[in-house]
């Protein structure tokens, strides 16, 4: 069967990839109160050479964290005893998803709201909320008045069937008080939420593809994930991040 120059186009071009995930590295604090994770040696190169043939040795790495640590997404159990856990999560809601990325930047308001959600489809969609927050990644000023969805942005999004929704915020919520309604409706409606996304003005409104896939762990509602967006080779106008 004849291939259309489309189809063609499309083998030799193959996609590129932006990577939207923070580095995880010892003693790096995700979220204020809570422990930064250890990086450490379980097994050293030079230790190893006691157990295998001469010329051969490996390194076995040992991580302690908490669950929230760097770019992570957050499935239904994190918010309810009796929601879908990470092994649960279908990956068809992770992965290789379309996304739209909706601009927030500048705003003065730290709370958003609906309007920015207006001109945009959403359903089926992963909703990437740029905010340019991730730049006061790992500085005093990320913990602070960081900007939010509101409740009424959140439903919305449920109302209008997002798939997944991320943020390169501290929190999709806010912390000011102790309520976390975006949390609560969007887990609730069964849709997962990435935190801590970084590199989103590297992508278009629209056209790209997204997948944050985290480690299968049963009864664990959080886990960090390596997030990231395909964009097509030809599109000239998204620049790679250096």
């Amino acid at each position: 069967m004849r291939r259309s120059t489309a189809q063609l186009a499309s083998v030799a071009m193959p996609a590129r990839l932006v990577d939207l995930s923070h580095i995880v590295e010892d003693g790096m604090v995700t979220y204020q109160g809570l422990p930064a994770p250890v990086v450490s040696d379980f097994l050293t190169r030079e230790a190893s050479r006691q157990r295998y043939a001469a010329g051969t040795e490996f390194h076995i790495g040992r991580i302690d964290l908490v669950a929230n640590t760097g770019t992570y997404v957050d499935s239904p159990f994190h918010r309810f005893a009796d929601g879908a856990d990470l092994a649960e999560l279908a990956l068809e809601s992770l992965a290789d998803l379309p996304a739209v990325v909706v601009r927030v930047t500048g705003a003065i308001d730290r709370a958003i709201g609906v309007e920015p959600f207006l001109s945009h489809e959403v359903r089926g969609k992963a909703v990437l909320i740029h905010t340019g927050w991730a730049s006061w990644w790992r500085t005093p000023q990320y913990f602070e008045d960081h900007p939010h969805l509101t409740a009424a942005a959140a439903a919305f999004l449920v109302e209008k069937g997002a798939t997944m929704v991320g943020i390169d915020s501290y929190n999709i919520d806010s912390t000011a008080t102790g309520e976390r309604p975006a949390h609560t409706a969007l887990l609730a409606a069964g849709i997962p939420i990435v935190e801590h996304l970084r590199g989103l003005e590297q992508l278009p409104a629209n056209g790209a593809r997204f997948t944050a896939v985290p480690v299968k762990v049963k009864r664990m509602g959080t886990f960090p994930v390596r997030a990231f967006a395909s964009l097509p080779a030809e599109d000239a106008d998204v620049p790679l991040a250096r």
